[in-house]
C-alpha cells in the first residue's frame, strides 16, 4: 500500500468514527448520513435515499467482512487492511462514490457547484481548506462547477491503495494556515 493510501485510511477512519470513541459503529453511520443529507437539503428524494442506502452499505459490509467477534465495532487495526480492498471492498465503494455524487446534483445537469461540494465534504467532515484544494485540483470549469463523473472517479481513487498523486490527497495535507 502506498504512504497516501495509508493516510487516506487513517483520515478516513477518523472521519466515519464521528462519535469519536475511537471505533467505527452503525452509531457512526447513522449520525454521518444526518449530517451528510442536511448539507444536502436541496436534492431530490432518490438522491437521497441512494446515499442512505449506500452508507447502510458502506457500515453492512464493513461490519461483515471486519468484525469477526461480533461486537459490532470495528477498530482502526481491522479496518486499515480492508477498506483500501478494491476484491473485498471496491463494489461499495463505487456504491458510495455514485450516490454522494449524484446528491452533489439537486439540479442534475451533471455538474456539483464548488459550494455544495464544500457542505458535503464538511458534512463528512473534511477541512474546509483541504476541500477547497481538492475541488481545485479536480480541474474545475470557468462556472466553478466540476462533473458529477469526475467527482465519483475521484472517490474511487481514494479509495485505491495503488494510487497517489491524486487529488483526494489534497484531504490529508496539513490545512492552509
Amino acid at each position: 500500500m502506498r504512504t497516501e493510501a495509508a493516510q487516506r485510511v487513517e483520515l478516513i477512519f477518523t472521519l466515519l468514527d464521528v462519535n469519536g470513541n475511537g471505533v467505527i459503529d452503525s452509531d457512526d453511520f447513522d449520525l454521518m448520513t444526518d449530517r451528510v443529507l442536511k448539507a444536502a437539503s436541496a436534492s431530490h428524494d432518490d438522491a437521497k435515499a441512494a446515499i442512505r442506502a449506500a452508507f447502510r452499505r458502506y457500515w453492512t459490509t464493513l461490519a461483515t467482512e471486519l468484525d469477526t467477534n461480533g461486537d459490532g465495532v470495528i477498530n482502526v487495526e481491522e479496518f486499515r487492511p480492508f477498506v483500501l480492498d478494491p476484491q473485498r471492498f471496491g463494489p461499495t465503494i463505487t456504491q458510495f462514490a455514485q450516490a454522494l455524487s449524484a446528491l452533489g446534483d439537486p439540479d442534475k445537469d451533471g455538474l456539483i457547484e464548488r459550494s455544495l461540494f464544500v457542505r458535503l465534504m464538511t458534512a463528512i467532515g473534511f477541512d474546509e481548506a483541504n476541500i477547497h484544494a481538492t475541488f481545485d485540483a479536480l480541474g474545475p470549469d470557468a462556472e466553478d462547477r466540476i462533473t458529477v463523473a469526475t467527482y465519483a472517479a475521484s472517490i474511487e481513487a481514494y479509495y485505491a491503495p495503488d494510487m497517489a498523486g491524486i487529488p483526494g490527497d489534497q484531504l490529508v495535507a496539513a490545512p492552509a494556515v
